[in-house]
Protein backbone atom coordinates (compact mmCIF):
# COMPACT_ATOMS: atom_id res chain seq x y z
CA UNK A 1 0.00 0.00 0.00
CA UNK A 2 1.61 3.51 -0.82
CA UNK A 3 0.34 6.11 1.56
CA UNK A 4 -0.77 9.34 0.40
CA UNK A 5 1.18 11.48 3.18
CA UNK A 6 4.95 9.70 3.91
CA UNK A 7 7.85 11.05 5.25
CA UNK A 8 11.38 12.54 4.89
CA UNK A 9 14.45 13.45 6.53
CA UNK A 10 16.49 15.82 5.20
CA UNK A 11 20.37 15.52 4.61
CA UNK A 12 22.90 18.06 3.31
CA UNK A 13 22.46 22.04 3.63
CA UNK A 14 21.14 22.88 0.33
CA UNK A 15 17.85 24.30 1.31
CA UNK A 16 19.51 26.55 4.36
CA UNK A 17 18.30 28.25 5.93
CA UNK A 18 14.54 27.24 4.96
CA UNK A 19 15.17 23.50 5.98
CA UNK A 20 18.25 22.14 7.90
CA UNK A 21 19.51 19.13 7.79
CA UNK A 22 17.91 16.54 10.23
CA UNK A 23 14.48 18.46 9.44
CA UNK A 24 11.77 16.01 9.13
CA UNK A 25 9.19 16.81 6.87
CA UNK A 26 5.65 15.37 5.69
CA UNK A 27 5.44 15.35 2.00
CA UNK A 28 1.97 14.31 -0.08
CA UNK A 29 2.54 11.93 -3.02
CA UNK A 30 1.14 13.21 -6.50
CA UNK A 31 -0.77 15.93 -7.28
CA UNK A 32 0.53 19.02 -8.49
CA UNK A 33 3.01 21.56 -7.14
CA UNK A 34 3.09 25.40 -7.89
CA UNK A 35 6.03 27.17 -8.30
CA UNK A 36 8.25 28.20 -5.50
CA UNK A 37 6.71 24.76 -3.22
CA UNK A 38 9.28 22.12 -1.63
CA UNK A 39 8.99 19.21 -3.29
CA UNK A 40 10.53 16.01 -3.07
CA UNK A 41 12.24 14.10 -6.49
CA UNK A 42 14.37 11.11 -7.56
CA UNK A 43 17.66 12.30 -8.60
CA UNK A 44 17.52 11.65 -12.25
CA UNK A 45 21.24 10.91 -12.32
CA UNK A 46 21.26 9.02 -9.03
CA UNK A 47 18.74 5.65 -8.87
CA UNK A 48 17.53 5.92 -5.79
CA UNK A 49 18.88 8.88 -4.05
CA UNK A 50 15.97 11.61 -3.13
CA UNK A 51 16.36 14.97 -3.40
CA UNK A 52 14.99 18.33 -1.32
CA UNK A 53 14.15 21.32 -3.59
CA UNK A 54 12.38 24.54 -4.49
CA UNK A 55 10.17 23.72 -7.86
CA UNK A 56 11.27 27.01 -9.20
CA UNK A 57 9.45 25.98 -13.15
CA UNK A 58 7.08 24.71 -14.44
CA UNK A 59 6.43 22.68 -18.31
CA UNK A 60 6.46 25.78 -20.48
CA UNK A 61 8.06 27.95 -18.54
CA UNK A 62 11.28 29.41 -19.45
CA UNK A 63 14.28 29.14 -17.53
CA UNK A 64 17.44 30.58 -19.17
CA UNK A 65 16.38 31.52 -22.12
CA UNK A 66 14.62 28.15 -23.23
CA UNK A 67 10.81 26.50 -22.68
CA UNK A 68 10.70 23.77 -20.36
CA UNK A 69 8.43 20.90 -22.00
CA UNK A 70 5.18 19.86 -21.78
CA UNK A 71 6.60 17.32 -19.05
CA UNK A 72 9.61 18.94 -17.81
CA UNK A 73 10.56 20.74 -14.50
CA UNK A 74 13.26 23.07 -12.98
CA UNK A 75 14.39 22.53 -9.48
CA UNK A 76 17.04 24.81 -7.38
CA UNK A 77 18.80 24.81 -4.37
CA UNK A 78 17.62 27.80 -2.00
CA UNK A 79 21.48 27.84 -0.39
CA UNK A 80 23.71 27.65 -4.13
CA UNK A 81 26.83 28.17 -2.78
CA UNK A 82 26.46 24.19 -1.14
CA UNK A 83 23.98 22.81 -3.78
CA UNK A 84 24.82 22.55 -6.78
CA UNK A 85 23.48 19.01 -7.46
CA UNK A 86 20.40 20.80 -8.74
CA UNK A 87 18.23 21.83 -12.07
CA UNK A 88 21.67 23.82 -12.89
CA UNK A 89 23.82 20.74 -12.69
CA UNK A 90 21.66 17.81 -14.55
CA UNK A 91 18.85 19.70 -16.17
CA UNK A 92 15.40 19.85 -16.16
CA UNK A 93 13.72 16.58 -14.55
CA UNK A 94 10.79 14.93 -15.93
CA UNK A 95 7.28 15.00 -13.80
CA UNK A 96 7.56 11.19 -13.29
CA UNK A 97 10.99 12.23 -10.67
CA UNK A 98 8.76 14.26 -8.61
CA UNK A 99 7.61 12.21 -5.91
CA UNK A 100 5.59 14.94 -3.46
CA UNK A 101 5.27 18.53 -2.71
CA UNK A 102 5.92 19.42 0.70
CA UNK A 103 3.21 20.18 3.44
CA UNK A 104 5.20 20.31 6.75
CA UNK A 105 8.46 20.43 8.42
CA UNK A 106 7.41 18.68 12.25
CA UNK A 107 10.62 18.27 13.26
CA UNK A 108 12.55 19.86 15.63
CA UNK A 109 9.59 21.09 17.10
CA UNK A 110 11.82 24.42 18.21
CA UNK A 111 14.41 25.74 15.69
CA UNK A 112 17.83 25.39 16.85
CA UNK A 113 21.16 26.65 15.53
CA UNK A 114 22.71 23.90 13.23
CA UNK A 115 23.27 24.04 9.70
CA UNK A 116 21.91 22.51 6.67
CA UNK A 117 19.68 20.24 4.00
CA UNK A 118 19.90 18.93 0.73
CA UNK A 119 19.00 15.50 0.18
CA UNK A 120 16.54 13.33 1.92
CA UNK A 121 15.15 9.60 3.25
CA UNK A 122 11.96 8.47 2.65
CA UNK A 123 10.77 6.41 6.04
CA UNK A 124 8.96 3.08 4.94
CA UNK A 125 5.80 3.87 7.78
Amino acid sequence: MRWLITRAIVAGESMAPSLRSGDQVLVRRGGTARAGAVVVAMHPQQPGLLLVKRLVARPGQVVYGAALGADEFWLASDNPLVGADDSRNFGPVPATSIIGRMVLRYWPLIRSRRNGTAAASESKT
